[in-house]
């Protein structure tokens, strides 16, 4: 049978053994079928030797069609950081619970996997951002997220103090526990625990949460994403404060610093199987529709 896709890269989640079966399972289907696999080479130390070819992220964004990402939503955060700007889709299988974005499970990979090889799926582009901070006019560190960037207190006893701005123009100034800046994947995620409103994937929008703002007043705000978003952190904080990117990478920064953050121009692909229902997924992971549960004791009285 011919396949759209060819060489296939493997990454699990980083070591955890429990991937393993999972593992084994993708790599004895994609054999016999005479598939090339490249097996990401931190997740080599998981398995015994396979006689498997390992590879860094780099070359497997190089090498391969499709990348098949083992674990749950957030290995498949940290590797999409690392393979967006090459063109291989991703897709993600998960462990356990369903996923926002890994959305796959083991149970029915055999079935999936056959129809995604033979051109059966569908596939959805998603924006990532791209943060960096400017320290005396000079970029001192970058990164990259899918969900988001938040520029938060280190110390929990402190809120903070920021200023933003869109394509320069001045919107406001915040005294909250930190500010939410997010892509409609990521509205799901932190930001919807601050309040913010789902954005469907497909939206061209960023959107900006206050953590826990000291004016109430202050609500989510959705600005397109074509604009820039300047964070300027006030001289008056006296607490240490973090950039944190995905909730996996943590940037330091001062008082002065300015977080300049804007849309990455490429987007990551994700292959999803044929079924794929988006608001399927929200209904089951935020319960839409589900009558509450009520754990009423019995009454012990007696007639």
């Amino acid at each position: 049978m011919n396949y759209i896709f060819n060489t296939i890269g493997l990454i699990g989640k980083f070591g955890d053994p429990s991937v393993a079966a999972t593992l084994d399972q993708l790599i004895g289907y994609l054999r016999r079928r005479d598939l090339k696999i490249l097996l990401d080479a931190d997740t080599a130390k998981l398995l015994p030797p396979r006689g498997l070819d390992a590879a860094n992220r780099r070359q497997i964004g190089q090498q391969c069609d499709l990348v098949i990402v083992v674990g749950g939503d957030g290995t498949l955060l940290n590797a999409a950081r690392s393979l967006v700007d090459f063109k291989a889709p991703i897709l993600g299988v998960n462990l356990g619970r369903l996923g926002f974005l890994a959305d796959v499970s083991p149970a029915e990979l055999d079935g999936t996997l056959e129809e995604i090889l033979t051109g059966l799926y569908q596939e959805d582009e998603r924006s990532l951002l791209h943060a960096r901070i400017v320290r005396d006019q000079r970029t001192i560190t970058q990164a990259d997220a899918l969900n988001d960037v938040v520029v938060h207190k280190s110390d929990v006893a402190r809120m903070i103090e920021v200023k933003a701005f869109l394509d320069g123009r001045y919107i406001s100034a915040y005294r909250a526990d930190g500010l939410i800046i997010s892509t409609p994947t990521g509205s799901t995620a932190y930001a919807l625990s601050g309040g913010g409103p789902i954005l469907h994937p497909s939206l061209e929008t960023v959107l900006l949460v206050p953590i826990c703002p000291h004016t109430l007043t202050q609500r989510p705000l959705v600005v397109s994403a074509e604009s820039e978003i300047e964070i300027l952190v006030a001289e008056s904080n006296t607490t240490d404060i973090l950039v944190t990117c995905d909730g996996q990478i943590s940037l330091e920064i001062q008082p002065g610093d300015r977080v300049i953050i804007r849309k990455k121009r490429r987007k990551l692909r994700l292959i999803h199987p044929l079924d794929h229902d988006y608001f399927q997924i929200l209904r089951a992971k935020l319960r839409w529709g589900m009558q509450p549960e009520h754990n009423r004791p019995q009454d012990s009285a007696q007639d």
